[in-house]
């Protein structure tokens, strides 16, 4: 197999996130070591914003 096209296929086979702990969406990068979507891993608070409706969880925060 070459270097090209055909071995660009075999690159996506890992996972990148995975379910988060505390949030329990499925945001936890697992190279980074940190949730996308509430922040677990990186700091100790919520990571939230007032323009966003946020589920913690699957309760919502508002």
């Amino acid at each position: 197999m070459g270097k090209g096209t055909p071995s660009f296929g075999k690159m996506n086979k890992n996972y990148t996130h995975i379910r988060c702990p505390r949030c329990g969406r499925h945001a936890y990068n697992v190279a980074k070591g940190y949730c996308a979507a509430c922040g677990y891993g990186r700091s100790r608070r919520l990571r939230r914003y007032s323009w966003m409706n946020k589920k913690v969880n699957r309760i919502r925060i508002r």
